[in-house]
């Protein structure tokens, strides 16, 4: 149990490192001479680099267990970048940090879901692997107004120097208190070959778009565009910024503890999923065509999003029923790739589409056309993950499997 609640601690830094852009823009814009596209780029390296190491951390896992594969490259990866960022004196040193964080925080939950799955059945997989998300957005709380607050106390160089060492301490505790599960016997899809085997696997098929797309608009949003959004049309400093984010961030606290057991109450999780973000889908619609419906219209829309955009534990335990023990790791950590490279590529795209649709003279037309966009990305996901093949009802924990 001390283990757990250690990755529940890294995964709380997880998602603190993964949101806290948002809040330190104007201080980076003013100090550093980063653009918002530079932000883009920086936010982009932490996803691209975290979802391409899913590859080596889903190998890892089967191989060597989540307690080596998690505090080595925490500790190492997601410490290091910390300081590079505490360090930095531009945005190339942004995007550097943010590269190497992301490449730390990339075991952290797959970690915790690897120990979840070979202990618990698909409902309990589901309420667990939920819940961790629901905690660990404790980050997401952290990164909002307390992390305005403390940069204005005591800067933000300091700040991050310190978390870096938080996040190095975190890693040792991983080491010394994760338990590592009983490893299957069977070799079958050993090392890459498995995620071959997962691709081939049409039952993902139209699960993997799902995780691709529907995360980016809640992560795009909270970790970057909320800051540059309200600071350009609406004048908002850091303070409001935090106070904004904070209360889109106890959203999505809100949304990952309920829809950890709501599968339970309908007895579906496709269904559950699907009906989500449709509702994410129409309150993006209301946010393109009014940018300018105020504050408070703006806060209420992001806190909706916040809640139905958190979907991601339920997809993921959606796939994992369709996981066996021996490609637990990997299936897992592949699923996880879609959801985060696919918000990596969506903050690159964002980031040009933004500068290419700046408009000095009305400044929200380039957030509206984002919001359009995360509106049409997500309605062609929706009609994709209609077609997909509904959870195994309770299938055996992985042990038994």
């Amino acid at each position: 149990m001390a283990g757990i609640a250690v990755l529940a601690l890294t995964y709380v830094l997880s998602q603190f490192f993964r949101s806290f852009l948002a809040v330190l823009s104007p201080a980076l814009i003013a100090e550093l001479g980063a653009t918002k596209s530079d932000l883009a780029l920086a936010s982009g390296a932490f996803f691209l680099t975290f979802g391409l190491a899913q590859f080596a951390v889903g190998v890892a896992l089967d191989k060597h267990g989540p307690r080596k594969t998690a505090s080595v490259l925490f500790g190492l990866f997601a410490g290091s970048g910390a300081v590079v960022f505490a360090l930095a004196q531009g945005p190339l040193s942004l995007i550097l940090a943010m590269a190497l964080i992301g490449i730390g925080c990339a075991p952290v939950l797959m970690a915790s879901y690897f120990i979840f799955a070979r202990r618990f059945d698909l409902s309990g997989f589901a309420l667990t692997s939920s819940w961790l998300v629901a905690f660990g957005m404790a980050g997401n709380v952290i990164s909002a107004s307390p992390l305005a607050m403390a940069a204005a106390t005591f800067g933000w160089r300091p700040v991050m120097a310190l978390l870096g060492a938080v996040s190095v301490t975190a890693a040792i505790l991983a080491f010394i208190l994760v338990r590592d599960p009983e490893r299957a016997e069977s070799t079958r899809g050993t090392g890459l070959s498995g995620y071959l085997a997962l691709l081939k696997d049409r039952r993902f098929w139209p699960i993997f778009p799902m995780l691709a797309i529907s995360y980016t608009p809640v992560a795009g949003i909270r970790g970057l565009w909320s800051g540059p959004f309200l600071h350009d049309v609406y004048l908002a400093d850091s303070a409001l910024i935090g106070s904004v984010t904070l209360w889109m961030a106890f959203a999505m606290v809100a949304g990952s503890f309920l829809y950890g057991p709501v599968d339970r109450l309908f007895g579906t999780q496709k269904w559950v999923i699907f009906a989500g973000n449709t509702v994410s889908l129409a309150v993006l619609i209301f946010l393109a065509l009014n940018p300018l419906s105020g504050i408070g219209a703006i806060t209420l829309s992001f806190i909706a999003i916040g809640i139905f955009g958190m979907s991601y534990g339920l997809q993921m335990a959606h796939g994992r029923s369709f996981l066996t023990k021996e490609l637990l790791g990997r299936g897992v950590t592949l699923m996880n790739f879609f959801a985060i490279f696919g918000v990596g590529l969506m903050q690159f795209a964002t980031g040009a589409l933004v500068t290419a649709a700046a408009d000095n003279d009305h400044p929200e037309a380039a957030y509206a056309a984002l919001f359009w966009f995360y509106a049409g990305s997500l309605l062609l996901t929706l009609v994709i993950y209609a077609f997909s093949k509904d959870a195994i009802k309770d299938p055996a924990p992985a042990e038994m499997r």
